[in-house]
């Protein structure tokens, strides 16, 4: 039988007792079990579950304890080193922690009876050549029983091996000195037949760190204990306090011996064990997949719906006896979608998509579609209320399994202009795809409806399936050649911008050359697209020919280029380790610049220096020569600026911002970009970039326009990347007419860019613990976002004014839980936030110079760490406790260039 309790108890070490007597004539190379001889042993493997930096007592898990006889069943007679060993387990039962429940009624009479069936060994050198057990077995029980018999797998001597045990195929390093043997598993290298998926992602990824160290006290030469022990710690890599950790100890203990059965005799052990019940079988010691069974069991989704279904709650206060009954009513059993999304419809209507209950329910959503069916999820899609289904389209799509897309190509009608926003929501979830497959990207390419979104998510697929070693599948070529090919062999302007954006995406090494090309174009959109996209690359990729490109666009030797395709160019040649006289050159080029150009230039040469920037080496190298610094150079006047700054700092994550404005001589905003950068242990996030351009509005107020921008096309309009995806661009207006038409209109409101809820990390994988059992570790985070901007422009007070608005709701959530099929335990670490962030230019061009405010301030925002241990029973008794820590992080107006601070008291002095 099987004893569980629960945490928490003592661990204390094995008893001193008796070990195997030695048999050989020879040299051992594994543990030998003498014939007539009956090993008796104690055996306990527990299994423990909490947050990672959490004690002992706020534990949860259980233990196994049984008694384990072991016996010689036959030997090789050319070789003492080849054995069949039988193993049983025999112990009295007792009751189980909660009250009224037995072992047998806690098990089940299939696992009970399954338990005490013998089974077998076939070693071979001291490594396990065969695993014996009967297939009709439960899989729990069968891996609990390999857990077991990876106890008797050891070598004798110091030295590496891969072995095959209960955990997989592995790289095994034994140390051997007197009486004792350690065995370390290097558990990263580690092969079995379950898979996961993850986010790729370093910044917002999930790692996991684990240890395996197995100790054999020897006597003589023979095993006298083993005790294992096996840690794997998961967390989430931009805050890696919210982390769980899985703690797994298994001791076998040589208790006595008594006389056995006798030796049996045969050719080889399969023979032997055929003979023994024909019905035994190699099973393999590598554990198998387990279907989980445990229905009643909590979950992350049922801990955070209201109670659908009720059962008994108990809470275990550590310092009684048995456990007490707190509440009556929580969700114990895992709700039907239709049922779950009834609960949680409130949380994702668009009015509070900026608090953090928002991105929590789309995540306990997402677990619920993984499991539903196509007509489940139709059903959910079809009673959803118009403000809510594009949440609901968000949280679908998000799931990324068969049903859901399925359902997905059903609902939509692409052929409905009236269904443009679930469209392109449902586009830019599949963007955001964790784990993208070759059929979502192939649906896209099947659909050419809204075809301007649609090419710019291909390219993001085809990047994230390149990632994932996919490039050559037949539909990734297809999309590949078609974008690459397209931009050659178009005359269309938009046709050409959409296909350069989906390049932009997809960052194919490929692509270099059409960006190079397209960065020499006479179209300024055409140029400025090409141009932020080769800052994309890795450095190692530009190439000499890109360099001579780009360095031609910004000195202009073929041709005159507008400022904001100039400043493009400068931030390539900048950020791709600029050679000394490519940085020479472009100090040399400050002060024949248009003026506000050259402030422009100014400030980020400044910037670069100020901020440490990889520029910054070379940048003062060349400042030695007084030709390339001096006064007259770096005292240009005008309102253009770069700065940035740091938004936050920490051991796991450091994040960055960067304002760089550039205005046309008139004083009329000709390009505006916020940028935010996420690093974490050398990787880096682009996590948000914001542009706004405008041009050809000097025509408003009687200026006359830059060099190379006399002929400009009146335009304003914003585009956005988010988390390293270019978004489709939006336009504010196109045009005089569409201008003046806007301008009388103009309510002041800002225009969305983005808004919706987006899977951040998805993290799915299956812990193999060396005693048999599985620990599921589930990793996800969430956002609610929602991104808009606008601009305004007054005549009548000279005076035009840009905004950037950004609202957002954070949830990471990590659930690990060992299901046992009769026993359910789990952690469950999470952390969420809510914040906002708004930049703000106010520009008075009245007089010259004109006066220049940038604001960038965050709000006050809470930040909320839980953490959740719960077990449950098929009973329906369920123990579960919580707790949390909230704190405020105060809001703040984050630091620009003195420069500024004086122009924004002249504008609000001047507006009062």
């Amino acid at each position: 039988c099987i004893i569980i309790t629960r945490e928490p108890y003592t661990y204390s070490a094995a008893a001193d007792c008796g070990c195997v007597s030695c048999v050989s004539s020879g040299v051992a190379a594994g543990p030998r079990l003498n014939n007539n001889q009956l090993y008796k042993f104690s055996y306990t493997t527990e299994v423990l579950l909490n947050k990672a930096r959490g004690s002992k007592e706020g534990s949860t898990g259980s233990r196994i304890s049984c008694e384990v006889d072991v016996n010689l069943v036959w030997r090789d007679p050319n070789n003492d080193d080849e054995q069949l060993v039988q193993l049983a387990v025999n112990s009295a039962g007792k009751n189980n922690i909660l009250e009224g429940t037995t072992t047998e009624g806690l098990l089940g009479k299939t696992n009970s009876a399954a338990v005490t069936k013998p089974f077998f060994l076939h070693l071979r050198n001291g490594k396990t050549k065969a695993f014996y057990s009967y297939w009709k077995e439960p899989a729990i029980i069968k891996n609990l029983k390999r857990g077991l018999a990876s106890l008797l797998q050891v070598q004798l001597h110091t030295g590496k091996v891969i072995e095959n045990d209960v955990s997989g195929r592995c790289l095994i390093e034994y140390k051997a000195v007197k009486g004792q043997i350690t065995r370390t598993k290097r558990l990263e290298t580690c092969r079995t037949a379950e898979t996961g998926f993850t986010t790729h992602s370093k910044v917002l990824g999930v790692s996991r760190k684990s240890s395996s160290v197995t100790v054999f006290k020897l006597d003589d030469g023979f095993i006298h204990s083993a005790v294992a022990e096996e840690t794997h710690w998961v967390s989430v890599n931009a805050r890696r306090s919210t982390a769980a950790k899985v703690l797994s100890r298994q001791t076998l203990t040589l208790i006595g011996t008594e006389a056995g059965p006798l030796e049996a005799a045969g050719k080889d052990a399969a023979g032997v064990v055929k003979s023994t019940d024909d019905k035994l079988a190699a099973v393999g010691i590598v554990a198998e997949k387990v279907k989980p069974k445990c229905k009643s069991c909590p979950s992350v989704s049922s801990t955070n719906s209201s109670p659908l279904h009720t059962c008994e709650v108990y809470y275990w206060p550590y310092f009684t006896a048995q456990p007490q009954l707190v509440r009556s009513h929580f969700p114990c059993l895992p709700p039907q979608l239709f049922e779950h999304w009834q609960a949680e419809q409130k949380r994702l209507e668009p009015t509070g998509l900026a608090k953090a209950a928002a991105p929590r329910s789309f995540l306990a959503l997402i677990q619920s579609i993984r499991k539903a069916s196509k007509e489940e999820i139709l059903k959910v899609l079809k009673s959803a209320s118009k403000t809510s289904l594009p949440q609901v389209v968000d949280a679908v799509t998000s799931s990324q399994t068969v049903a859901s897309l399925d359902a997905m190509l059903q609902f939509l009608n692409f052929t409905d202009a009236k269904g443009f926003v679930l469209q392109e929501r449902f586009l830019y979830a599949c963007g955001f795809a964790s784990h993208p497959n070759e059929r979502m990207l192939q649906v896209l390419l099947q659909s050419t409806d809204i075809k301007e979104s649609v090419v710019i998510i291909m390219g993001a697929l085809v990047h994230k399936l390149c990632q994932k070693g996919q490039c050559n599948v037949p539909t990734v070529v297809e999309v590949k050649k078609m974008i690459l090919e397209v931009p050659y062999s178009t005359e269309d302007d938009s046709e050409v911008q959409m296909y350069l954006l989906a390049l932009k995406n997809s960052l194919l090494p490929e692509a270099i050359p059409i960006f190079t090309k397209y960065a020499e174009s006479k179209l300024g959109a055409y140029s400025t697209i090409a141009l932020t996209a080769l800052q994309r690359y890795d450095v190692g990729l530009i190439t000499s020919e890109v360099k001579e490109a780009v360095n031609r666009v910004y000195h202009q030797n073929l041709r005159i280029y507008e400022k904001n395709v100039r400043a493009a160019a400068a931030d390539v040649i900048l950020s791709s380790n600029p050679s000394y006289m490519e940085t020479k050159n472009l100090l040399l080029s400050i002060g024949h610049l248009p003026r506000e150009m050259n402030k422009y230039m100014l400030s980020k040469i400044q910037d670069i220096l100020r901020f440490n920037m990889p520029a910054s080496k070379i940048l003062r190298q060349v400042m030695k020569d007084m030709i390339s610094q001096n006064y007259d150079r770096f005292s240009k006047v005008g309102s253009s600026s770069s700065f940035s700054g740091f938004m936050a700092q920490s051991s796991d994550v450091t994040s960055t911002y960067s304002l760089d404005i550039l205005y046309s001589g008139s004083g009329i905003l000709r390009r505006s970009n916020m940028n935010i950068f996420g690093a974490s242990k050398g990787a880096v996030l682009h996590g948000l970039q914001v542009a706004i351009e405008a041009q050809g509005l000097e025509s408003l107020i009687a200026a006359t326009p830059d060099e190379g921008e006399e002929d400009l096309e009146s335009f304003a309009g914003m585009s956005a990347l988010l988390f390293d995806i270019q978004l489709r661009p939006v336009t504010f207006f196109k045009g005089y007419s569409d201008l003046m038409s806007k301008m009388f209109s103009m309510s002041g409101e800002p225009m969305n860019v983005v808004k919706g809820l987006i899977l951040l990390s998805d993290h799915s994988e299956v812990i193999q613990l060396q005693s048999g059992l599985k620990a599921s570790a589930e990793f996800q985070g969430g956002l609610a976002i929602d991104i808009s901007g606008g601009m305004e422009i007054s005549l009548w007070y000279r005076e035009s004014k840009t905004s950037v608005n950004n609202r957002g709701a954070l949830v990471f959530t990590g659930n690990i839980t060992v299901d046992m099929d009769f026993l359910k335990t789990g952690v469950e670490v999470s952390f969420e936030t809510e914040a906002s962030l708004d930049f703000i230019t106010t520009v008075q061009f009245s007089e010259y110079p004109f006066l220049v405010c940038m604001q960038m301030d965050k709000t006050t925002f809470p930040v909320s760490d839980f953490v959740t241990t719960y077990e449950g029973l098929p009973s329906g008794k369920n123990i579960v406790s919580r707790k949390s820590n909230k704190f405020l992080i105060p809001g703040s107006e984050f630091p620009l260039h003195q420069e500024n601070s004086d122009m924004c008291k002249k504008v609000f002095d001047s507006s009062w």
